[in-house]
């Protein structure tokens, strides 16, 4: 056989790998997403079943559209990112219906119907959220058009998390994180700010890592950067705290951060970054907890949280010793879906959806649940990690931290591992806006996977 017959059957092995490559992804999702359908109508027939006696097919039509959305994102992706991710979307579908179920199931105790039920609110936002995400892949062809506008949309992260003070459309509620329209429409800016901003920070560090990553003087082990390197940590710790105490935010604070920190520390593979991070917020908390009287509070109901003191008075730790104990009712195997009493604990539906899940699934069904987030990130993370552009490697570990981060911030406060912030868990509890963020977050992963998929792999040797 010649070279050249040798050469030509090589290319051709090769051509048809990459166009199987692509097939083998979609028909991947595709599969798992029909199994995250028939676990988010299970769950919500067994919802039924537990709180009713019987099952009502007009919620279950509802939940139609959900499947609907998930299958058009993935014609969408078999059309326009073939090499997307086969992971993201299934994960990110079953934590949103799962999250569905159970705000449903609080819903069924409340007697809560229609519109005014949480639920069909979730849902509709869920369908806006996917809509948002087929925008993204239909549209957004190439991510990289993003580096373009870095400032821009660093400009865009600071108008949003400054709209709660613009008269007439904040709304001041437990914090100054929310924008009514009209009194009709409210979301929070700052989730969709977090977006923005990680694309800020991805351009932002791509432009003066070099900088960032200089030589610096070696101590502990560790090369510790020149004072005048430190600059744009300060300058992120400072709008942290801003937004902590004007804002009376301490979880999107601490997530914006701790965002930074983590793409700064990707950007330079310095240690001592990571260290530096560590030690401001501990002094951000630390200084917070003496000087607001309401992260103090957060202190001392983590703290002293069994205190009848405590959790008797105002604002004090009486829903998260509630959510503790309902968690501990669920035992090993829970209570099971519908049979439970999580409404027993306030704000069942939002803050603490993960306590009512685990009484209802218990032990095994939390860590499934804790497994998925596992999953999606290290997903996020080696989209990240495998990319080839810098730009990209940032914006997808940063958008994938950020999950992780909320998911620790939020779990860890439910369960008494760290005093307890205003986030949502990600795609699981009641909140319109966070449920939009997190399914644009989706498609940004997805599509910074298909160009990473695509570009052409280069052997030396």
């Amino acid at each position: 056989m010649t070279a050249e017959r040798i050469d030509t059957d090589t290319t051709v092995v090769r051509a048809l790998r990459k166009l199987r490559t692509p097939q083998t992804q979609r028909n991947r999702e595709l599969w798992l997403s029909l199994f995250a359908f028939v676990v988010n109508g299970a769950a919500v027939a067994l919802v039924q079943l537990g709180a009713t006696g019987g099952i009502d097919f007009t919620f279950l039509i509802y939940c139609g559209v959900l499947t609907a959305l998930v299958l058009a994102l993935h014609v969408v992706l078999r059309l326009r990112a073939k090499n997307a991710d086969s992971f993201v979307v299934p994960i990110a579908t079953v934590l949103t219906g799962l999250g569905i179920a159970m705000i449903y199931r609080i819903d069924l105790w409340l007697g809560d119907a229609g519109w005014d039920a949480v639920s069909t609110r979730q849902l509709a936002w869920a369908a806006i959220g996917m809509a948002g995400a087929v925008a993204i892949v239909l549209f957004l062809r190439n991510y990289r058009v993003l580096f373009r506008y870095t400032y821009l949309f660093g400009l865009t992260g600071l108008v949003l998390l400054l709209l709660p003070f613009v008269p007439g459309l904040g709304t001041d509620a437990n914090a100054d994180v929310w924008v009514s329209i009209g009194g009709i429409f409210a979301f929070q800016p700052g989730e969709l700010a977090k977006i923005a901003l990680a694309i800020f920070f991805a351009g932002y560090l791509v432009r003066t890592r070099e900088s960032l990553a200089s030589v610096g003087t070696r101590f502990l082990g560790m090369t510790w950067p020149r004072a005048r390197e430190l600059g744009p940590v300060l300058v992120v710790w400072v709008l942290s705290l801003g937004i902590i105490v004007l804002q009376r935010d301490l979880g999107t604070g601490i997530l914006l951060f701790g965002m930074f920190v983590a793409m700064l520390y990707v950007a330079t593979g310095k240690t001592s970054w990571a260290v530096i991070g560590v030690v401001l917020v501990v002094a951000g908390a630390a200084i917070a907890s003496q000087v607001l009287t309401y992260v103090g509070w957060r202190f001392q109901n983590w703290l002293d949280a069994f205190n009848p003191e405590v959790i008797d008075r105002v604002g004090g730790s009486r829903q998260l010793v509630d959510g503790i104990f309902g968690l501990s009712q669920g035992g090993l195997i829970g209570t099971g879906l519908g049979q439970g009493r999580p409404y027993l604990t306030p704000l069942s539906q939002s803050d603490y959806i993960f306590p009512s899940l685990g009484e209802e699934l218990g032990l095994i069904g939390v860590f499934a649940i804790l497994c998925l987030y596992m999953v999606f990130v290290s997903r996020g993370i080696r989209i990240g990690l495998t990319g080839q552009d810098d730009f990209g490697k940032l914006l997808a570990t940063g958008l994938a931290f950020t999950i992780a981060l909320q998911v620790f911030i939020m779990v860890g406060g439910v369960t008494r591992i760290i005093p307890l912030t205003g986030l949502t868990t990600p795609f699981l509890a009641a909140g319109g806006s966070s449920l939009v963020a997190n399914w644009l977050i989706v498609a940004l992963l997805l599509r910074i996977s298909d160009a990473v998929r695509s570009q052409p792999r280069v052997v030396i040797g």
